[in-house]
């Protein structure tokens, strides 16, 4: 191999390099600001004499329009859509059924049908597709979104080792190797890989990335607080705090033959003090029932009230409350329902009226839980607060769904005082649209030859012109920060490949092997692209890379597709900092740090090295 000199631009890189990972890891700057720092520097020496071969002042900001940032924006769009039409609603719930609210449980499930998925699309497309599924499955559980976005992420770029079209270095390798074939003598001459031709190695990737946060995910996954429970604990202590009142739903099953079945909810209410929000009954929810509904059976109340009413209730009627919301964990979790407070406007046609008078559960779909009026709360009397007139200035604090308190902040009888809920209207009748379009995009990777970006788009402008998202909706979909942390490392990537950095690191340490065993040169070549791939593009390691991995097994007398097929394989071993683009991902949503990352994914990545070291030579 050719002796590569260094030069001062490889210096100049290399300090970059550098103060990027020391910037990374020491987190003294947001990641995504760090990166803008990095861009800028960059752009700022390449306008200085001698140095204007670091990059292209004119295309130092084409990373915001490269193939990997538009497919994420793309794909986070497509996410959304599903979302906001309740298919990832119910594969949440599916989920959270069979995987119950264990991590054990949860987590083989989530990981490996993302793995499956990446195994056929673009790995930062499946991850982004289930961001919101982890969201909802996090707040049914109560499991904090960080103890399920890492194992969902690493296991979404294994999953792209299954197949040849899982990852782009997998996809460009046949490629590659065809052309290097061009200038070899047809003895020496490498043999192409099928699509399945890595199954098994993919496979067992993916295996020990499961059973690796199965087993040790207690030690190794920070316990951060999930955003929501965090701030529905903090809601509720709010309204203690302030009202004396209790908000915790209990769930309560109602068997066939109880001495309650044929009891009105009103009869129920006013006999032990609590308040029945929803049931039940048939498979289906009904939410701030009347009064008068009789209760029949099997069915299942939910049931709120101060802790002394609900322990009466529970002991006279010989019933038991389920540890967990079960029946009622989508309808009325955090996502979809919660406590809000609500005022009489002054010039509202309800003034004088009882709740029981306009029967404000049917028409307006809230439960009063208390009435504040003039530093009085009126909680624990059930008959009292239905048959109050209101008058103007009162304060109710209801039980209700989002979408009911959307429709209520139009209607002039109220003024809505809650403002931090979710005001996400789900769209089921625009479901037909949103499958359509992801079908589209997916048949469109799958069987053409279109560029990624240009078939995810296809299906994010099929969803907003179909009405599924609006464009405002949209634009919030995405997350910028993502996008800024991609977009701006792109331009580090392309200096350490133009200016040689890259080659000469790789022939320094090469040399340093000159003369090993063959799996010594195999692992070192590993190691190499492991590397490579933490500080750019893995497309970009993997051009580098297989050329010198050839040589290099050509010389040993080894088998230079098997040393091809390393370099593509670990360019997937990217797990130490938040530079893939499924990292960066997640990295926001689940509030990780960077040291997160170092501290899951050094094992991740000596894991894999073993196994796909371990799977190469056995299988191929």
């Amino acid at each position: 191999m050719e002796a590569v000199g260094l030069t001062f631009e490889m210096v100049v890189v290399l300090v970059i390099l550098s103060l990027t990972v020391f910037l990374f890891v020491s987190e003294i700057v947001r990641v995504d600001f760090a990166a803008i720092i990095v861009m800028v520097l960059l752009g700022c020496l390449a306008s200085v004499p001698g140095l204007d071969n670091i990059v292209d002042v004119r295309q130092l900001f084409d990373g915001f329009g490269s193939n990997a940032v538009i497919s994420i924006i793309a794909v986070m769009i497509i996410g959304a859509g599903l979302d906001r039409t309740g298919v990832m609603s119910v594969v949440a719930a599916w989920i959270s059924k069979a995987g119950g609210a264990t991590e054990v449980r949860i987590i083989p499930m989530v990981s490996g049908t993302v793995g499956t998925i990446s195994s056929f699309m673009q790995n930062v497309g499946a991850a982004a597709l289930f961001l919101p599924v982890v969201s909802r499955i996090a707040v049914r559980t109560g499991l904090p979104m960080s103890r399920l976005l890492m194992p969902m992420g690493f296991c979404a770029i294994l999953g792209g080792t299954m197949t040849m079209v899982g990852s782009s270095p997998l996809i460009l390798l046949n490629d590659l190797i065809q052309g290097i074939n061009g200038s070899l003598p047809d003895d020496r001459q490498m043999r192409t890989f099928g699509l399945f031709s890595v199954t098994p190695i993919g496979l067992a990737l993916l295996a020990t990335g499961i059973l690796y946060f199965v087993f040790l995910g207690q030690l190794v996954l920070p316990r951060t607080a999930s955003q929501n429970g965090t701030k529905g604990r903090s809601l509720l202590d709010y309204y203690h705090r302030t009202y004396g009142l209790k908000g915790e739903i209990h769930e309560v099953p109602i068997p066939v033959g109880h001495i309650l079945v044929g009891k009105s909810i009103d009869d129920v209410e006013q006999h032990y003090g609590i308040q029945l929000i929803a049931t039940h009954y048939l498979g289906k929810t009904f939410i701030a029932p009347p009064r008068t509904v009789e209760i029949l059976a099997p069915v299942r109340l939910a049931v709120i009230g101060e802790p002394e009413s609900v322990a009466y209730f529970l002991n006279d009627t010989g019933l038991h409350e389920r540890p967990s919301l079960d029946a009622f964990a989508e309808t009325l979790g955090p996502s979809e329902a919660g406590i809000a407070e609500v005022v009489i406007s002054p010039n509202s046609s309800l003034i004088g009226k009882t709740g029981r008078e306009i029967v404000i559960r049917r028409v307006y779909g809230i439960s009063p839980l208390v009435i504040f009026r003039g530093g009085e709360t009126l909680t624990r009397d059930r008959e009292k607060i239905g048959r109050t007139p209101y008058k103007a200035g009162d304060l109710l604090v209801c039980h209700t769904t989002w979408d009911a308190l959307t429709r209520l902040e139009k209607d002039r009888d109220f003024v809505v005082v809650t403002s931090d809920y979710p005001r996400e209207q789900l769209r089921p009748q625009k479901v037909t649209w949103a499958l359509a379009f992801f079908l589209v995009a997916l048949g469109l990777i799958l069987l053409t030859d279109l560029r990624l970006s240009l078939c995810l788009l296809v299906g994010a402008s099929g969803m907003i012109a179909s009405r599924v998202l609006s464009i405002e909706e949209a634009y919030e979909a995405v997350s910028w920060n993502t996008v800024f942390l991609l977009a701006c490392l792109i331009p580090l990537g392309q200096a350490v490949q133009s200016t040689g950095t890259a080659e000469w690191i790789a022939a320094q340490i090469l040399a340093l092997l000159d003369g090993m065993p063959i799996w010594v040169l195999q692992a070192a070549i590993a190691v190499l692209a492991t590397f490579f791939t933490l500080v750019m593009s893995n497309v970009g390691a993997t051009v580098l890379l297989v050329p010198l991995a050839v040589n290099i097994a050509l010389q040993a007398g080894a088998d230079p597709a098997l040393f091809a097929l390393t370099v593509a394989i670990s360019t997937s071993n990217s797990f130490l900092i938040p530079t893939h683009q499924v990292n960066a991902l997640i990295m926001g949503p689940g509030g990780y740090s960077v040291s997160d990352f170092i501290r899951a994914g050094g094992i991740m990545t000596l894991l894999f090295l073993v196994v796909s070291l371990a799977g190469l030579s056995l299988l191929l």
